[in-house]
């Protein structure tokens, strides 16, 4: 694979409403381990569909030599499939059964091709990625969110890719899957390009892009290597910017002087040319020449400011914007110590099993707590969130919810509308605010001028989960209990740290699940609970 790439030349796209996202766009990423990181909504998930083919360019062309693999954010799978069509593996397996059963025909021949051994490769797959119990003929519809993401990482290397492109690969992944990903990574040799805000998963990345603006740079090293390349940048952006303000700052300081000789100079002429009793004619002539040379020594000083003007305006563009969200949210208050929700002896069956174990989960949440359920995949965290809103009833115990407003942001990140816009749906959850002040709000969450006029349907993950946050927690009544699936999922470092501060600036209670210990640490949790085999346990916070 050592001639495995990426080439796209003069690429250009733009979405539907002629918003350009990149223009005549030139790179080649070749073989090895390339982390793309941009601020969400840059275009990193469309440029690795274009490259992909899912998408057409406007203009440009894109050429990948080889078998292309490609892991989206959202898999495109419904429940109904099996473990083997998802890997694409079915037809063949249905071949070798038929062939070995005494069935000799053409078309099973021409099925199994070279892939004899495609079951033993298939199992060997997913056993690295920690599957290996997993029948070939379970329904996805039975399966967590992070098996699926693994089955899907599964169903690519199966077609040993050339190229390799992963989006959010860890997304919905417990620390011993993400583990096990990192090692199957590590040891791929072809053309990997992988978009991610999993910090240690790009510290494994032999190089790292960085698109901003439509244009796509490289730094050679890691993760933590573009982070010491990006803060020495911004560091001598920062002392440019410095410098050529006290440049512009004199520069206007000596034209004001100027300025004002001239004038002096103007004023002594004439009471000199008064006195000396001249006459008129070669008195204007002299008012005139002193009058155009101290407007060539302003015009000089003028040029100057000019100049230093545009030199300042040059290194403010080199310095990178750090976009955060600035909230207070007064109305989110909860008292402490106040009961929003308890559960005593809560079971529910899905799937034909008892969720949890014994005599059931035992469940309190008080105003404002901030709660980390963590726990493997598939163990039951997300029914426990459905149960506490309400959206799933228990089969048996029971549970008392407060009168105050409880708000669940799944993994899916549904509650909204795609064909709406982000001030549409903001205006449908807040109707009682005035234009103005919920225009002013979505600013805060850094939806200003034409992004709070996009439709939903085109938004980023990052910018989708904005977008509900700000209709979630600024909806009237507010929200006194929060629910968070893990909710960092689809976002890059940059979004989890807009989420950290609007979570930060909330007052209420919350329970979140994720598997992130950063960003947990960096939202205050305070209590810890894990859920594993249908057990709810209190914890302590996790070593660093």
């Amino acid at each position: 694979m050592s001639d495995a790439a990426v080439r796209c030349s003069h690429l250009s796209f733009s979405w539907p409403d002629d918003t350009p996202v990149f223009r005549d766009l030139s790179f080649t990423v070749g073989t090895g381990r390339t982390g793309l990181v941009a601020p969400n909504g840059a275009g990193k998930s469309t440029l690795l569909k274009l490259i992909a083919g899912e998408l057409r360019p406007a203009a440009g062309s894109v050429s990948v030599p080889g078998v292309l693999g490609h892991l989206p954010q959202t898999l495109p799978l419904t429940g109904d499939l099996t473990v083997a069509e998802v890997l694409g593996v079915d037809a063949v397996i249905r071949a070798i059964d038929a062939v070995e059963s005494g069935d000799v025909a053409e078309e099973h021949f021409t099925a199994i091709g070279d892939d004899w051994d495609v079951e033993e490769r298939t199992r060997a797959q997913l056993d690295r990625l920690g599957l290996g119990g997993l029948g070939l003929d379970r329904r996805l519809s039975t399966l967590s969110g992070g098996r699926i993401v693994s089955l899907g990482l599964a169903a690519q290397l199966l077609k040993r890719p050339d190229v390799l492109l992963l989006d959010e690969p860890t997304n919905n992944l417990d620390v011993a899957a993400r583990r096990r990903l990192h090692d199957v990574l590590t040891e791929y040799n072809g053309c990997l390009l992988l978009v991610s805000h999993d910090r240690e998963l790009l510290d494994r990345m032999e190089r790292t892009a960085e698109l901003d603006q439509g244009e796509l740079r490289f730094y050679g090293g890691n993760f933590t290597a573009y982070e010491d390349a990006v803060r020495a940048e911004q560091e001598v952006a920062e002392k440019n910017v410095r410098n050529a303000e006290q440049e512009l700052k004199r520069e206007k300081r000596e034209l004001q002087q100027a300025r004002e000789r001239a004038d002096r100079r103007a004023s002594n002429a004439a009471r000199n040319l008064k006195n000396a009793g001249l006459p008129r004619i070669f008195a204007g002539t002299m008012k005139r020449g002193a009058q155009e040379s101290a407007g060539r020594a302003g015009q000089t000083h003028a040029d100057r400011v000019g100049e230093a003007r545009a030199r300042l305006d040059e290194a403010e563009r080199s310095l990178r914007e750090e976009q955060r969200i600035t909230l207070d949210l007064p109305e989110t208050d909860v008292p402490a110590g106040r009961t929003l929700f308890a559960g005593e002896r809560l079971r529910i069956r899905l799937g034909g099993r008892d969720v949890f174990a014994g005599a059931g989960a035992d469940l309190t949440v008080r105003g404002p707590e901030r709660i980390a359920l963590t726990g493997a995949n598939g163990t039951g965290k997300s029914t426990l969130l459905r149960l506490v809103n309400g959206d799933l009833a228990p089969d048996g115990g029971e549970l008392r919810r407060a009168d105050g407003r409880v708000a669940h942001l799944s993994q899916r990140l549904d509650l909204l509308d795609d064909a709406r816009t982000v001030a549409e749906n903001f205006a449908v959850h807040a109707p009682d605010r005035p234009e103005a002040e919920r225009m002013n709000l979505l600013a805060r969450f850094l939806f200003r001028g034409a992004r709070a006029h996009l439709p939903v349907g085109l938004l980023s993950g990052g910018e989708r989960l904005r977008a509900t946050l700000a209709c979630v927690l600024c909806a009237r009544p507010a929200p006194h209990l929060l629910l968070l699936d893990e909710p960092t999922n689809n976002l890059d470092l940059v979004g989890v740290g807009q989420l950290e501060s609007a979570l930060n600036s909330y007052r209420g209670a919350f329970v979140v699940v994720s598997h992130d210990l950063r960003f947990l640490r960096g939202i205050g949790v305070g209590r810890w609970l894990e859920l594993a085999d249908g057990e709810l346990t209190e914890t302590g916070a996790p070593e660093a």
